[in-house]
C-alpha cells in the first residue's frame, strides 16, 4: 500500500479490530440455531456492544508492535522492524484463531464463552476430550485454516508493508510520535474515558443470554479470567469433604415437625419494594444500639414495622452484598462470584422466583451498573427493566458516582405510577458511598471521614423518609411490602477492624402497607445473615426457596441461629453463644469470645470449605 510511515499504527489497529469482527461473525454463523432466534436488530447490537471489548483486546495486541515501532524509529533503519512486527502478528494470529475456533465447539458443549476454565482439565484431559467428543474436528480445522487465511488477506489489504521514514525525519520526532500512539492506546484498552474500566457487563445488553455471550471478545475473556482465575483446587480444604458437608448440612436441617413461620402480611401477593442501602452500618442506627439521631427514618420504621436486630452482612463490598441478598449466596474471601458471568447465570435470583409468580420487575441504581459486573448479574436474573446513570439527565448526575439518592427516589415514584402490579422493584442507593459528598446542609460538623460519613447516612435516611411519605399517599402503598437492608457495613465511625463482627452488623427492616397491624413494632432477635433474606421473603410470599440452599427463613423458630461472613481471605462465624474470626492466610484465629471451642472453629472452616467448593463448581 502506498501510504506514510505514521499511518501504519492506525492501520495495524484497524486490522485487528476487523479481524475480531470477522471472528464474531464466524461465531454467529457457527451457532446459527441460536442466532436465527434473534431479531436482526439484536444481531446488529451484538457487533455494536461488542466493539468496545474488541477494541480493548485490539489495544492489548497493539502494545508490543507499537513499542517496537517506537524503538525502531529511535534506533534507525538498520533495526529489522518489519520482520519483528510481522512475526509477532503471525504468532498472535495463530493464537487468536485457535482460541476463536476452540470456542466454537466448547460453547456448544459448555454454554459459555471460552475462558481459563480449560486449565482445570490439564490434569484430566479425558474430561476435556469428553466435552469436545462430538465436535466436527475436520470442520474446525478447516475453519481454523480459513480464519488464518482471512487474517493474512486482511493484513495484506489493511496493513501492508511498513513504509520507510520520510526523508529528513529525525529519530526524536519518530520516537515521540510512536510514544503518542502508545499513549492513545490507553483509551480503547480501558474501554473509553468512563470512570470504571471495561468488563463483561459492558457488553451485556439483552435478556437473551446468547446475545450477551456473542458480544464477548474471546481472547479478552481468556486473559481476563486468567487474572481472575479461581478454578481450584479449593484452597480452603480444612477437612474431608464428607465431614464438612455433614457439619454444614446440620446448620440448614429442618425437622419434619418444623413450625410454619408466622404470617406478617395481610395479602398473599403484595408488591415488593426492595431497597438496598449503601454502607448502612448498625453503628449509626439508634434502634440497633448505634448512635442516635443519624437515621431517624429507619429508627421510626423499626418501631412501626418489623425489625431484625441481629443480621450481619455476608461480605464487605456492594457487589458481594447484592449477590447475598438477591441470590441468598455466600461470599468468597478473595474474589466475588459476580465477576464470573458464567457462574452467576447459574444462581437463583429473587426476581426470577417472583417473575414465576406473576410479578413485573425493575432495577434502579443512580450509578453505572457496569461497576463490578453488576449488570451482567442483573441481566441474567431477568429484570424487565434496568435504570442506571445513563438514564438520568446530565443535570441529575450530580454525584461523583451518578445521580444522588433524592433523584433516584423521585424517578422511582414517577415510574411506579405505571408499573404493573404486583411488582418487584429493587433500588440501590449510592450517596453514602465515598467520598460522602451529599447535597444538603451539614448536619454533623467536622471534616473527618467519620463526620462526612454520618452526614451522608443522614442524607440518605432523610430522602428515604421523604420518599416514603409521598409513597404512603399512592394507591399501590396498601398492597406493598418494603424491605430495607444494607449492602454491607462500614469501618466508620470508630475505624472498626475490617474483620470485626461489629463492622458487619447491618439493619434489616420490613415496612409498608402490606404488613398486618399485629406485626407492626415486632422485633426478631434471631441471629442471621444477608443470605437469609431471600428465603425469609419467599416464605412470607408462600413461594418455594429450595433453589436457595444457603438461605434460611429467619421466621422459622426451629432455625439454628448463625451468621457467617467473609473479609479479605478470612471469615467470621457467629452463634448465639460464641464468635470466632479466622485468618485463612495465616491459618490462625484472630479473635474469639471466651469459651469458644474447637468445634466452633471447625464449623466455620467447614462452611468456608463447602461454600467455596460450590463456587468453584458453578
Amino acid at each position: 500500500m502506498n501510504t506514510t510511515r505514521f499511518a501504519f499504527q492506525p492501520r495495524y489497529f484497524l486490522f485487528w479490530l476487523l479481524f475480531f469482527v470477522v471472528a464474531k461473525l464466524l461465531f454467529l454463523v457457527y451457532q446459527w440455531a441460536d442466532t436465527a432466534m434473534l431479531p436482526l436488530s439484536t444481531v446488529a447490537r451484538i457487533f455494536g456492544y461488542g466493539l468496545r471489548l474488541d477494541a480493548s483486546a485490539t489495544a492489548y495486541l497493539c502494545l508490543l508492535p507499537f513499542a517496537l515501532l517506537t524503538l525502531g524509529g529511535l534506533l534507525g533503519p538498520n533495526f529489522r522492524l518489519e520482520r519483528l512486527v510481522r512475526g509477532f502478528s503471525a504468532v498472535a494470529g495463530v493464537v487468536v484463531s485457535f482460541l476463536s475456533v476452540a470456542d466454537l465447539a466448547l460453547y456448544q458443549a459448555w454454554g459459555f464463552r471460552l475462558d481459563a476454565t480449560p486449565l482445570q482439565y490439564l490434569n484430566t484431559p479425558g474430561e476435556m476430550a469428553a466435552s469436545a467428543a462430538s465436535a466436527p474436528l475436520l470442520l474446525l480445522v478447516a475453519l481454523f485454516i480459513g480464519l488464518l487465511l482471512v487474517g493474512w488477506l486482511l493484513y495484506k489489504g489493511v496493513v501492508g508493508r511498513l513504509p520507510p521514514l520520510p526523508l529528513h525525519t529525525g529519530r526524536g520526532r519518530t520516537g515521540l510520535i510512536g510514544a503518542l500512539y502508545m499513549l492513545l492506546l490507553v483509551v480503547p484498552l480501558r474501554g473509553g474515558l468512563q470512570q470504571i474500566p471495561i468488563n463483561q457487563s459492558d457488553v451485556y445488553f439483552s435478556p437473551q443470554p446468547f446475545a450477551n455471550h456473542a458480544a464477548v471478545n474471546v481472547p479478552w475473556n481468556v486473559m481476563n479470567s486468567l487474572f481472575l482465575q479461581n478454578a481450584g483446587p479449593n484452597p480452603y480444604h480444612f477437612m474431608p469433604d464428607t465431614t464438612a458437608s455433614r457439619l454444614v448440612a446440620a446448620l440448614y436441617h429442618q425437622p419434619d415437625s418444623a413450625a410454619v413461620p408466622p404470617t406478617l402480611l395481610r395479602t398473599p401477593r403484595p408488591n415488593v419494594l426492595f431497597i438496598i442501602l449503601e454502607s448502612f452500618t448498625a453503628k449509626l442506627v439508634g434502634s440497633l444500639g448505634g448512635e442516635t439521631g443519624v437515621t431517624p427514618t429507619l429508627d421510626s420504621l423499626s418501631h412501626t414495622g418489623v425489625r431484625f436486630s441481629q443480621v450481619y452482612a455476608a461480605g464487605d463490598r456492594s457487589q458481594k452484598g447484592l449477590v447475598a441478598l438477591l441470590s441468598g449466596y455466600p461470599n468468597q474471601p478473595t474474589t466475588s462470584i459476580i465477576k464470573y458471568p458464567r457462574k452467576t447465570e447459574r444462581l437463583p435470583q429473587l426476581v426470577g422466583s417472583l417473575r414465576a409468580a406473576g410479578y413485573s420487575s425493575h432495577y434502579y441504581y443512580g450509578g453505572e451498573l457496569a461497576f463490578a459486573n453488576m449488570k451482567s448479574y442483573l441481566v441474567a436474573g431477568g429484570y424487565d427493566a434496568l435504570t442506571e446513570r445513563a438514564d438520568f439527565q446530565p443535570a441529575e448526575q450530580n454525584s461523583k458516582w451518578g445521580a444522588h439518592d433524592h433523584v433516584l427516589f423521585q424517578r422511582i415514584l414517577t415510574d411506579l405510577e405505571h408499573q404493573r402490579q404486583p411488582f418487584f422493584v429493587t433500588a440501590f442507593t449510592l450517596s453514602s458511598h465515598e467520598p460522602f459528598d451529599v447535597p444538603m446542609r451539614t448536619r454533623f460538623p467536622g471534616t473527618s471521614e467519620a463526620s462526612l460519613f454520618r452526614n451522608s447516612i443522614y442524607y440518605t435516611d432523610h430522602v428515604l423518609g421523604q420518599f416514603l411519605r409521598v409513597a404512603r399517599q399512592q394507591p399501590w402503598w396498601q398492597n406493598t411490602l418494603v424491605v430495607l437492608v444494607a449492602d454491607h457495613g462500614h469501618p466508620q465511625p470508630g475505624n472498626t477492624r475490617n474483620y470485626a463482627p461489629k463492622k458487619f452488623h447491618i439493619p434489616l427492616v420490613l415496612a409498608g402497607g402490606a404488613l398486618l397491624p399485629a406485626a407492626q413494632g415486632r422485633t426478631i432477635d434471631v441471629l442471621g445473615s444477608q443470605t437469609d433474606v431471600a428465603a425469609t421473603l419467599l416464605g412470607q410470599l408462600g413461594l418455594p426457596a429450595v433453589s436457595y440452599p444457603f438461605s434460611r427463613d429467619l421466621l422459622r423458630p426451629t432455625t439454628r441461629p448463625f451468621a457467617f461472613y467473609c473479609f479479605t481471605d478470612g471469615f467470621g462465624l457467629l452463634t448465639p453463644q460464641d464468635t470466632v474470626v479466622y485468618d485463612n492466610v495465616g491459618r490462625r484465629v484472630i479473635r474469639k469470645t471466651p469459651g469458644t471451642t474447637a468445634a466452633q472453629l471447625q464449623l466455620g472452616q467447614a462452611y468456608q470449605q463447602v461454600t467455596f467448593e460450590d463456587f468453584l463448581r458453578k
